[in-house]
């Protein structure tokens, strides 16, 4: 029996195991490190590949590889030992899995998915990725030289400064998924007549390489994201992170983009984010309260982030610098949540105008001594409106509060709409705590909110 031992270090080493070499059919390679070794036109029946390193390895064309003892390796997923034989993976279904290391030069992969697979480090040179779905795949380090991208669906896909795109050939890409109502979603470039030049895709792609994208999937928390992010950019100020984009993905998705500095760990920084962001999001919004008390930056943070999600517009970075937030630059080609450039206060009148327009789409009361929704909203608007003690961003939030509150008046009870009511009242409650018990805008708040609470069956 021929046992190769190979020192686990020796990832640098390249081993020959081509059809020339007589492999018997027992042979073990149990925690070899097989860095960068070629399996060609091999029989491997029997091979022992458990627990060895199989980084980049061969098997283009090998015998007998659904014999071998694979162990936890990707050898043993059936499909996968076909790829790895054939180079034939058109149209197959590669979804969520760990690929990372693997070698598929010059494999077709056309039309085939790729959807939360990890194919990090591996080895796509010249691979026929046209029309592949890429959406949330790993590239970190993937040698991509010389594949064709033409069709492919980037979403979200995870490429980094470490991915190798030099000789890529694409003529368009896709940057979300194909729907039924929408075949081609956003195309680039934009003009389906032009197609990228030689380079130009690499030239195009550039900038992802710079940011950090923090996707939220499943009940996205503004008030959660903003403390985390503001916690993010001052533990690691090294960092030097800007928020440029902000982009609402159906009803419930938010995508955040933020520029880094060169050389910054991002795969670290999102670890962090997301892990704070998750215990913050499982606390009350009484107790978030507790933990930004009157911190303006976080307030006027989570006011944009809950502005974006309301509207399904793009937040892309521009000229126009939109507010800082404790070294947080917001930037984009338009007014966010009516906030004016030049980090100046918010745009009250804009956003009183919005305000204004929510309410008067709900029915007036039909008992003219019984105020509705419509009455009680349009009092607290003009208390806040008129309040000498909030100061202008606090009352933008505020204003912003009784906007959700009308909308969600359309229907008070609908659970969805009661349990956006009963967000923004408590988030009202927290702005006005910090005002003397006296204050006017106190007084109209104490007599309106629990009425206003009631209306919604909220108590």
């Amino acid at each position: 029996m021929l046992k190769a031992s190979l020192n686990q270090g020796s990832a640098s080493l390249s081993f020959n195991f081509r059809q020339s070499f007589p492999l018997s059919h027992s042979t073990s390679f149990r925690n070899a490190n097989l860095t960068n070794a070629d399996f060609t036109k091999a029989t491997l029946k029997s091979t022992d590949f458990r627990h060895a390193t199989l980084t980049l390895t061969c098997y283009h064309q090998t015998k007998m590889l659904d014999c071998v003892r694979p162990g936890s390796t990707y050898l043993q997923n059936p499909q996968l030992r076909e790829l790895l034989v054939t180079g034939q993976g058109q149209d197959k279904n590669f979804d969520r899995q760990n690929l990372r290391g693997i070698n598929l030069q010059s494999a077709n992969l056309a039309d085939a998915s790729f959807i939360s697979t990890d194919l990090s480090e591996a080895n796509l040179q010249d691979a026929d990725l046209s029309r592949a779905k890429l959406k949330q795949t790993q590239l970190d380090a993937t040698d991509l030289t010389g594949a064709i991208l033409t069709g492919a669906f980037i979403e979200d896909w995870g490429i980094t400064i470490e991915t190798k795109l030099h000789g890529v050939r694409c003529e368009y890409i896709f940057m979300r998924l194909p729907t039924k109502e929408n075949p081609d979603p956003l195309r680039k470039p934009d003009n389906h007549q032009e197609v990228f030049q030689h380079g130009d895709f690499a030239e195009f792609i550039q900038p992802i390489f710079d940011t950090l994208d923090l996707y939220h999937n499943q009940g996205v928390d503004p008030r959660a994201i903003a403390i985390a992010f503001k916690k993010l950019a001052e533990k690691h100020p090294e960092a030097g992170l800007e928020i440029v984009a902000m982009e609402k993905r159906g009803d419930d998705k938010l995508l955040i983009r933020a520029k880094t500095a060169e050389g910054v760990n991002k795969s670290q920084l999102s670890a962090e984010y997301f892990a704070d962001y998750n215990q913050l999001k499982a606390l009350s919004q009484s107790q978030q309260s507790l933990l930004i008390e009157k911190d303006d930056r976080i307030r006027s943070l989570e006011t944009m982030l809950t502005t974006a999600l309301k509207q399904p517009k793009y937040y892309i970075e521009g000229d126009n610098k939109v507010s800082d937030i404790s070294g947080i630059s917001i930037q984009g080609s338009s007014n966010v949540s009516g906030i004016a450039g030049g980090g100046s206060v918010a745009n009250l009148g804009t956003i009183s105008g919005n305000v204004n327009i929510a309410i008067n789409e709900l029915p007036s009361s039909p008992n003219s001594e019984q105020p509705g929704i419509k009455e009680l909203l349009t009092q607290l608007q003009a208390a806040i409106s008129q309040s000498s003690e909030l100061s202008d961003e606090d009352k933008a939030e505020a204003l912003e509060q009784v906007k959700t509150l009308a909308e969600a008046g359309q229907n008070p009870q609908e659970p969805t709409k009661q349990k956006t009511a009963k967000t923004a009242i408590t988030m009202l409650k927290g702005l006005f705590s910090g005002l003397p018990a006296v204050a006017t805008l106190v007084e109209a708040a104490n007599n309106l909110l629990p009425v206003i609470s009631k209306l919604f069956g909220l108590g």
